[in-house]
């Protein structure tokens, strides 16, 4: 992914699937998603990056 003026960043999402993750000390089948953030280090710091997928992550994520 290439980051052109005015944009300072650019998140890409994978394709949705399953996988089976330890939830609460028990094996559960949980939807998935990959994610990948290309930004513009001259503009976003690692940090505030690093704050961005983890409010993008929560917003995701529901509990069941």
């Amino acid at each position: 992914l290439v980051v052109t003026p005015p944009q300072v960043g650019i998140l890409g999402a994978g394709r949705i699937g399953e996988a089976c993750l330890v939830v609460k000390g028990a094996p559960t089948v949980r939807r998935i998603v990959p994610l990948s953030l290309t930004f513009d280090h001259r503009v976003v710091t690692g940090g505030e990056a690093a704050r961005f997928l983890h409010a993008v992550k929560a917003d995701l994520e529901c509990e069941t």
